[in-house]
């Protein structure tokens, strides 16, 4: 029996055939699957994140000698599952730990470490880090059989980061609470994104517009018709500001003949794009799925983690899903070549495998995020998984599969169409050869075929066509688009800002301070976030400066690098930081947010205040006077109760759910979900209809009756042939401050 042991374990490098191991893995789901992959003499525990961290109370970190070593402690609600992993090492001949293969499970890997070598019992056992990009049954027993000491070259620099964080944290957000109001935090990170949805904000908000018109033309041959814009006039790209200038030239070309110009034929070719990277499918999710950041991430953390599929057992589909990498193993393109040949031909195989080059700081170990096998289509996983990760499994599968392809071939149609001394020009592109398009087209492809180009019927120079319709468009110059999650994640990593750990949870912490809010899918900062945005900025430029920041990202990579030494790093922060805070107590005025409106008990003014629940009007006279009232969002709009003189205002449930209702409750208690419009409904003759606000992409709101019965739909009142307005981690809160 005991050769027969050895000889079923030898080929995943097990030494002691007698004893069981211990593998600990993050996340109990890991760990279930993780344990049904290495069997029974494999001991499978989770620790659920991090054990051990920098105590909730104080500062945690070493300043008076400026030796800046934290002090870590067991977390509270981890002390049940650390004395489980104790007593499971009691029993076992060797330990693996196999937290996420990033800076942070480093770190995990390491905590654990030094908790189990403290136990009298597992003090002697080997202690191993093993690290997998996928968890397959080779991927894991090939890590079991190679594994490797601890990095602490990359402990080190997760260090660094923590202890930055929780400096920056604990000694700034005393101040804002003096200062600003009680509850508030700063972050290295979260500070700088709300510096750039605040600045996004002020350049919305005094952007000037510039009236632009465009004209369209309307052509026939035959029984087709097609659009061309004008191109020329005169010679010269046209300027058309005003009204009359789009009358004249319209005057000037109507009477024609419209004459087909010059036909010019382009062959061009268009490259797939490179597997996705924490950063990329976060946005593809945000622009093709809807889906918000930390919805994105939750359900890849499930495809990663494994998903049953019935005789294969538990299975993860996805590689790891933090990581800015975009390298595919060879074993992966090699599979990609074999399935492509097989479905699509030959012919859509590249010259030769494709690299892809990573950013400079990425962590080139990693993988870009993939499916472990090509072979699993998304459709024979029906049933398997659930509606939304379905979805994201299919976008991962389709946009790793066609950046193994080859490259599309295009050919581009541009005519010219000449009437007096104006050119029109039409656009059309035909595709010889789809590529990898026969398998994926990333939304901003899709986007701008759908948005550029006509179907042009067969034409010849010297034709002449019919002008059914000149159409002048009136058009006002747009401020930059606001942040979404999806371009706040893009320019965070474009500037070096934070890693593919650390976006979901830096945007998440600034939306939970009540900093920015989500509207659709824009971020809008708050009063409170502009309000803590500009005492940072002026008080703290360097901690919400980007190129600062972006700077601190690159040395945390070279002390991960083994090129800088991370005490050094934080004693190089440190004096500087600190001078700069003490000037900041001297010099921070208290901000003072007055509402206009006098205190009903002293008489003094009601300032505006607010907490991370929200805002709400406080007496300047506090503590001798406590007076508070809410602030109350006026509609304009009358109750819509038959008889009653109320104004609508908005309101909010117990759920945080927005909705309108009369401020003479309780007296009157009509309410509504949507916002009340004095529009009359043309089909059942109701006096007003409600405000609705459609999901699908660019679609503009539009007004519902409000009768349950009808529920006729209408279109939003709107100036026709006018441009759409303008749309669209890391803080620490210390205990007593």
């Amino acid at each position: 029996m005991r050769a027969r042991w050895h000889r079923n374990h030898a080929s995943i490098g097990y030494l002691c055939p007698m004893v069981r191991s211990l593998v600990i893995v993050e996340s109990p789901a890991k760990a279930k699957t993780i344990g049904k992959i290495l069997g029974k003499d494999f001991v499978v525990k989770a620790s659920a994140g991090h054990v051990r961290d920098l105590p909730k109370k104080g500062l945690g970190v070493e300043v008076r000698r400026k030796t800046f070593m934290p002090e870590y402690v067991v977390l509270d609600d981890k002390e049940k599952v650390v004395r489980e992993l104790q007593e499971a090492a009691q029993s076992v001949g060797k330990i693996f730990l196999a937290p996420d293969p990033d800076r942070e499970g480093e770190a995990i890997a390491w905590h654990l470490s030094e908790i189990l070598k403290g136990t009298p019992e597992a003090s002697e056992l080997p202690i191993h880090r093993i690290e997998f990009n996928e968890i397959t049954a080779d991927a894991i027993k090939r890590a079991v059989k190679n594994p490797r000491a601890i990095d602490l070259h990359r402990v080190d620099a997760q260090q660094a980061r923590r202890v930055l964080d929780r400096l920056v944290g604990y000694k700034i957000s005393p101040l804002l609470w003096q200062k600003v109001q009680r509850g508030l935090s700063a972050g290295r990170v979260q500070s700088v994104a709300v510096r750039l949805i605040c600045d996004r904000e002020r350049e919305v908000r005094a952007f000037v517009p510039v009236e632009y018109w465009t004209l369209t033309a309307t052509l026939l041959k035959g029984k087709e018709t097609f659009e061309a814009e004008l191109f020329r006039w005169k010679g010269e790209k046209p300027v058309i500001g005003d009204a009359a200038t789009a009358e004249a030239i319209v005057a000037a070309v109507r009477p024609g003949p419209f004459t087909v110009g010059k036909l010019a034929t382009k062959p061009s070719t268009r490259k797939p794009a490179a597997p996705f990277t924490t950063s990329t499918l976060q946005q593809e999710a945000s622009r093709r799925l809807g889906f918000t950041v930390k919805r994105t991430m939750n359900i890849a953390q499930g495809l990663y983690e494994g998903v049953e599929l019935g005789s294969d057992g538990p299975v993860g589909l996805i590689t790891y899903m933090r990581t800015d990498s975009v390298r595919v193993a060879q074993e992966a393109q090699v599979e990609a070549k074999e399935f492509i040949t097989a479905t699509y031909g030959a012919d859509h195989l590249p010259a030769k495998a494709r690299v892809y080059t990573s950013r400079k700081s990425a962590q080139e170990a990693h993988e870009a995020i993939r499916p472990t096998s090509i072979h699993r289509r998304p459709d024979t996983l029906k049933g398997i998984l659930t509606a939304d990760q379905m979805k994201l499994y299919k976008v991962v599968w389709e946009r790793f599969c066609a950046s193994q392809m080859a490259d599309a071939r295009l050919e581009t149609l541009a005519v010219d169409i000449t009437s007096g001394e104006g050119t029109f020009r039409a656009t059309d592109t035909r595709v010889l050869f789809a590529g990898y398009q026969a398998a994926y087209k990333d939304t901003a492809e899709e986007d701008a075929v759908t948005e550029k180009l006509v179907k042009l019927p067969v034409l010849a120079e010297g034709e002449v066509l019919t002008c059914q319709k000149l159409d002048p468009i009136q058009h006002f110059t747009q401020p930059p688009p606001r942040f979404t999650e999806a371009t706040l994640v893009r320019t965070l990593e474009e500037q070096g800002i934070g890693r593919p750990s650390t976006y979901a949870a830096t945007i998440t912490t600034i939306q939970d301070r009540k900093y920015v809010e989500r509207e659709g899918k824009s971020l809008h900062p708050t009063d409170l976030g502009f309000r803590v945005n500009d005492q940072l900025v002026a008080h703290f430029p360097d901690i919400v400066d980007v190129s600062f920041t972006s700077r601190m990202e690159q040395d945390l990579d070279a002390i991960e690098d083994g090129e800088r030494e991370w005490i050094a790093l934080i004693r190089d922060f440190y004096e500087p930081f600190m001078a700069t805070l003490k000037k900041a107590e001297k010099e921070m005025e208290a901000v003072v947010v007055p509402s206009g409106e006098t205190c009903p008990n002293c008489g003094r003014q009601m300032l505006i205040k607010s907490t991370w629940r929200g805002s709400f009007l406080g007496c300047e006279g506090y503590p001798e006077c406590k007076t508070t009232a809410p602030i109350i969002k006026r509609t304009g709009q009358r109750c819509k109760r038959e008889g009653c003189t109320g104004e609508v205002i908005e309101r909010t449930s117990r759920t945080g759910k927005v909705f309108f209702g009369c401020d003479t409750y309780p007296a009157c208690n009509w309410t509504s979900w949507g916002e009340p419009q004095d529009t009359p409904c043309p089909k059942c003759g109701a006096t007003w209809m409600v405000k609705k606000f459609p999901r699908a992409k660019g679609r503009r709101p539009y007004l519902q009756c409000a009768v349950v019965e009808c529920k006729q739909i209408v279109n939003m009142p709107s100036t026709p042939k006018k441009d759409d307005a303008a749309g669209d981690e890391d803080g620490e809160v210390p205990a007593k401050a």
